[in-house]
C-alpha cells in the first residue's frame, strides 16, 4: 500500500492540518478520473494515507464529452459511500462538480436549475486551457447574481494568461476565489504552471487547495517535497479555507 511521507512525517500532519481535499476525480467511470471501483478505491486508500480526512470529489461536467447531471453524480456518491462503509474506510466522502463554463452551464443559470456546490455555495468551474471564453465574466456574474460563490480551479494551469496577469487581477478584484492544484508546485503541469502558481502565491491570491486527483501518478506525485514547503507557507497566511469545509 501506499506509504507517502513514511520518512517525512511533516508532510503528512501539514496534509492532516489541511484536512479537506476540495478538487478530484474519484467517481468511478464518468470522466477522465478513476475508470473503474478497484481504483477509486486505490485514490482514495492513497488520499487517507497521505492525510486527508475529508474528500469532496468533482467531477467533470463539460457537455461536449461528460453530460454528467447533478442527480447522476450524487446517486454515484451514495453507491460510492456504502461500498467505502462495506470496505470499512473511515473517510468522510462528499461530491460537486468541476463546471466548463460554456453554454450548456449558462443555460443551466438561466434556467435556475441548482447547481452542485460545497461549502457556502461554492461552485467550482474551469475554462478552456486555449483560451478564455468571451462571455466568461458574464457567466461568472450571473453565477453570482443566483447567490454562488465562484471558485477559479487551477489558475496557474491557464499558461497563455503568463503576459496579461492583469486579468488574474481582475478576477479577484471581482470576488471570484482562486483554487491551487498542489501538483502544479511539483512541476507536474510544467514550468510556466509553476511559475505562475509561485506568482499567485505570492500575490495572496490562493483561498483553496486541490489535488486535481486522476490517477496513480498524480497520487504519487503528491510525494514531491516542494509541495509541502510550499503548502506550510501556504497555511501561514491564514487565507486557505480548506479546513473550514
Amino acid at each position: 500500500m501506499f506509504k507517502f511521507f513514511s520518512k517525512a512525517k511533516p508532510g503528512k500532519a501539514v496534509l492532516e492540518t489541511l484536512k479537506t481535499d476540495i478538487h478530484s476525480h474519484l467517481l468511478p467511470g464518468i470522466d477522465d478520473g478513476s475508470p473503474d471501483l478497484s481504483t477509486s478505491l486505490e485514490l482514495i486508500k492513497g488520499l487517507k494515507e497521505l492525510g486527508y480526512s475529508k474528500l469532496i470529489t468533482t467531477p467533470h461536467i463539460m457537455w461536449d464529452m461528460y453530460q454528467n447531471t447533478r442527480d447522476g453524480i450524487l446517486s454515484m456518491l451514495d453507491e460510492m459511500r456504502e461500498v467505502l462503509t462495506e470496505k470499512e474506510i473511515d473517510i468522510e466522502l462528499d461530491a460537486a462538480a468541476e463546471y466548463f463554463l460554456d453554454d450548456y452551464v449558462m443555460a443551466l443559470l438561466k434556467k435556475k436549475e441548482q447547481l452542485l456546490t460545497f461549502g457556502d455555495n461554492m461552485v467550482l468551474v474551469e475554462f478552456s486551457m486555449a483560451s478564455p471564453p468571451i462571455d466568461l465574466k458574464e457567466i461568472l456574474f450571473e453565477m453570482r447574481m443566483q447567490d454562488y460563490q465562484p471558485v477559479i480551479a487551477h489558475p496557474e494551469r491557464y499558461i497563455y494568461l503568463e503576459h496579461s496577469k492583469d486579468f488574474y487581477d481582475e478576477l479577484k478584484d471581482a470576488g471570484y476565489l482562486f483554487q491551487l492544484n498542489l501538483l502544479s508546485f511539483a512541476g507536474m503541469y510544467g514550468r510556466s504552471a509553476k511559475e505562475l502558481a509561485n506568482y499567485l502565491a505570492h500575490k495572496g491570491y490562493y483561498d483553496l487547495v486541490g489535488t486535481d486527483l486522476h490517477n496513480q501518478r498524480h497520487l504519487k506525485g503528491l510525494q514531491d517535497p516542494a509541495i509541502v514547503s510550499h503548502l506550510e507557507k501556504l497555511l501561514e497566511t491564514g487565507q486557505v479555507r480548506n479546513m473550514q469545509l
